[in-house]
Parts: C-alpha cells; sequence; structure tokens
C-alpha cells in the first residue's frame, strides 16, 4: 500500500520515498484511530497526512518520553535539533531528518502556512516547562499551537467546498476537540509526567486538588469529586466537538468520510470514559473493535458513494493544487532518527 501511496502522489525521489514510509509507520503504530480514519483518504492524498501525523508524533514522544534517563535539559536540545531540521527544510527542502523532510515536502505540496508549524513547535516546548493551565482560556491558548494548527495543516489536503479561511475555524476546533478527549482518555498517564491538563479552576469548583489526584492514581482508590471534574470535562468536549461539526459539510466530498470516520471514532472514546465509569487515572479507556470496525465500514461506504458522485459531476471540489516537488535529495540521505498524546 505504501508504495501505491507515493505513485498516486508523484512522489519518486528515493530518500523522500523512505521518509514518507517511516512516517505512515508511526502513524501505525501509534495513531490507531487516526490511522483508520487516513486509510478512507484519496490514495493520492494520504502520505500528506502521514507525514503531517509522523512529524507530530515525534516532536510530540520527545517532550513526553517517560524515561527517566533523559532529563529536561537533553529533551530541549533534541526538540531543537528538529526544529532546525524543520526549518532547513522548510527552506531549501535539504535535510537528514525523515519526519522533516516528509514535512516540508507536504508543506510544499499543499502550500500549507509555514507560521502554523511555528506555533506547533512553541507549544511543544512549552510542554517542557508548564505543568499546569488555570483556566480552560490558558489551556486554549495552549492548544493553538498544539492541536488546533493540527487541523489548519490538514484543511489544505483534504480541501473544501468553500473558501479555505470559511471552513478554518471548524477545522481548528476539531483538532482542539480531539486533543480535549486525549487529555481525558490520558490523564493518569499525563501525571505520571508530572502534567495535569485539566484546568485548575475546574479542578477547585469540585474540591479537587493535584495531591488528591496523584493519591488516586497512585492507591487505586476512586474519589466522588474527580469522577465530577472528569464528567465536567467530557461536557465540556463533546461541546466543541459541536463547534466543529459544521465544517464536516465544508469539506471535500471524498475527505468527509475520513474526517467523519475520525469525528465520530474519537467522539466513541468519551462515551468509552463514561461507560468505564470515568476510571481514567486507574486504566486506559478503550472504544471496542466492532465498533471501530462498525464506524470504518460505513465511512467506506461513504467514500464508494462520494466517489461515485464525484465522477458524475462535472465540478468536483479539489484541495489546493500541489506544488513541484522539493530539489532533488540524495539517495544517501539517512531516515534513521529518534523515535504520547494522538496529535489528532
Amino acid at each position: 500500500m505504501t508504495a501505491r501511496e507515493l505513485d498516486a502522489a508523484g512522489i519518486t525521489d528515493p530518500a523522500l520515498r523512505q521518509a514518507y514510509a517511516h512516517c505512515r509507520r508511526l502513524n501505525a503504530r501509534h495513531g490507531r484511530t487516526y490511522f483508520l480514519a487516513t486509510r478512507l483518504l484519496p490514495v493520492e492524498r494520504r502520505p500528506a497526512v502521514h507525514a503531517l501525523y509522523g512529524f507530530a508524533r515525534w516532536a510530540d514522544d520527545i517532550v513526553d518520553s517517560l524515561d527517566a534517563r533523559v532529563p529536561p535539559h537533553a529533551r530541549a536540545t533534541e526538540l531543537a535539533r528538529l526544529q532546525r531540521h524543520l526549518e532547513k527544510g522548510l527552506r531549501d527542502g535539504a535535510g537528514l531528518e525523515p519526519v522533516a523532510l516528509a514535512l516540508a515536502d507536504t508543506a510544499r505540496r499543499y502550500d500549507i502556512d509555514h507560521r502554523h508549524f511555528g506555533d506547533f513547535m512553541a507549544a511543544m516546548r512549552s510542554d517542557l516547562e508548564v505543568t499546569d493551565y488555570q483556566t480552560y482560556e490558558n489551556l486554549r491558548a495552549y492548544m493553538h499551537g498544539s492541536a488546533a494548527v493540527i487541523g489548519l495543516q490538514m484543511l489544505p489536503v483534504l480541501g473544501t467546498v468553500v473558501p479555505r479561511e470559511e471552513a478554518a475555524p471548524y477545522a481548528a476546533a476539531l483538532g482542539v476537540a480531539f486533543q480535549l478527549t486525549n487529555f481525558l482518555r490520558d490523564v493518569g498517564e499525563d501525571l505520571d509526567r508530572g502534567r495535569v491538563y485539566l484546568p485548575a479552576d475546574l479542578l477547585r469548583a469540585h474540591g479537587v486538588h493535584r495531591d488528591l489526584l496523584t493519591w488516586s492514581r497512585a492507591t487505586g482508590n476512586r474519589d466522588p469529586r474527580i469522577t465530577e471534574v472528569f464528567r465536567s470535562f467530557e461536557a465540556l468536549t463533546r461541546g466543541v466537538y459541536r463547534e466543529a461539526a459544521p465544517g464536516l459539510a465544508m469539506l471535500d466530498p471524498v475527505a468527509r468520510p475520513c474526517i467523519r470516520t475520525a469525528f465520530v471514532l474519537y467522539g466513541a472514546i468519551l462515551d468509552a470514559v463514561a461507560e468505564d465509569g470515568y476510571a481514567v487515572l486507574h486504566r486506559r479507556s478503550v472504544v471496542p473493535r466492532r465498533r471501530r470496525a462498525a464506524v470504518a465500514l460505513d465511512g467506506a461506504v461513504r467514500l464508494a458513494a462520494a466517489r461515485i458522485a464525484a465522477r458524475g459531476s462535472r465540478r468536483t471540489p479539489q484541495p489546493a493544487p500541489p506544488r513541484s516537488p522539493s530539489p532533488a535529495i540524495r539517495s544517501s540521505d539517512s531516515v534513521d532518527g529518534p523515535l504520547r498524546k494522538e496529535a489528532v
């Protein structure tokens, strides 16, 4: 499948093909929900999505490693190295870091605003220093770089039936909804990393503080106040999904099944959390395989219908036309490098 995707996208340079294949493996290994949804995209657009996810995942793993042998200053150094590779790739199409190489090529092909990548890296750097957020407004400011810009990066690849700037707020909101879902699902793992993404004012409103969360995580004991915090955070997150929902109809019809599948499956994570009694401090809630398969099948049926409709239409919405491929890159350039949250 990898070769078919790359051939359809017109990616011929051997080093670039290796770089994109590396990003695809990251997506398949770490982003199960996202990878499943990506397979519902037209084949020629999939490599770009793999590149966007692969880069975000790589940076996220640098800052979120639980390896106590990697001190914060070493993570900062590695993140700075990745940013240098990214800047070089965006500037001249060269570089040795595969995730940066593929991302830079995707940015050129789809004319993605480079500011989105700068905002994302700034959010990653803040994760090395910031361990909590006092208000939801503070958290949303962080998520502009960590999540909203991911939706904005995706938009040129997906294509729209309205002007891109009209769809942009909804794409950004969907990125935020996905990350809020991850924050709830992964609250225990984040606490192990010393971070609490649930706003402090929300915790206080229910009589909860970090020490109580730590006690519950360490002992396995439950507290009804914590459950109420998680229930409130779930309701807040579902509100952001409602905020994002109108944007689905603004996408290219052949891209809608992909994003709708991700929309439904991420929402199903919230269902699983609630059905599991909000036990996210003690175990990860997962969507049952049968539910995932049913949603994927529905997406495939919708995709087939969209393709038939597109063939019968004289004017099919298209993503931003890919630009010229990047400058030649040596086939001998390495595609090896260092490998939490699903970005989107």
